[in-house]
């Protein structure tokens, strides 16, 4: 079994992992699978409504990310016994419209769901991977300018055009020496 080292009620990055083996770990214990390819998001709203229509909640969970952990946690607790949850969320964006507050404050409304779950004695897991970087703009190579985000981060543009599970497989996101040598 791929998650019997893994804790019941977490969120992690999915290196690990192929979402294959998630989905199949999940069908294995009965657990309920929800999967989210964020790739093609582009702002914090673009998320929030790809998250509610793939994992099937009300719409009123995408208006903000209070009202997704809403959808997350009290109605699906109240509609009877849960058997768990195992959810992946692929290419959480990283640029400018989706910086890393918006990342960061995405995957705590995740951990508080886990929580949340934990609370119930019911298994909750989160698993989800970055799209990091893209190829810069011709404008921006043109003039040599460096892609940056509203609060000033330098995105690597000029090393990966995306970065995917099985990449992260292969070197750990702290090793510069493997991204620096993957351009």
């Amino acid at each position: 079994m791929p998650l019997s080292t893994v804790k019941t009620n977490i969120v992690q990055s999915i290196r690990a992992f192929r979402v294959q083996e998630l989905q199949d770990a999940a069908q294995a214990l009965g657990h309920h699978f929800l999967y989210a390819n964020l790739a093609n998001t582009q702002s914090k709203q673009d998320v929030l409504d790809l998250i509610a229509k793939e994992f099937t909640f009300p719409a009123q969970a995408s208006k903000n990310f209070d009202s997704l952990y809403d959808g997350m946690t009290d109605p699906l607790y109240k509609s009877g016994p849960q058997p768990g949850f195992i959810l992946v969320l692929e290419h959480i964006p990283a640029h400018a419209k989706f910086d890393k507050e918006a990342r960061e404050q995405l995957l705590d409304i995740f951990r508080e769901a886990a929580d949340y779950w934990s609370d119930r004695k019911v298994p909750f897991r989160c698993f989800y991977s970055f799209s990091v970087a893209r190829a810069p703009s011709a404008d921006k190579l043109a003039i040599g300018e460096a892609e940056t985000t509203e609060s000033g981060e330098k995105m690597p543009t000029d090393k990966l055009v995306d970065v995917s599970p099985e990449a992260l497989r292969m070197s750990s996101p702290f090793n510069a020496g493997y991204w620096l040598t993957a351009a």
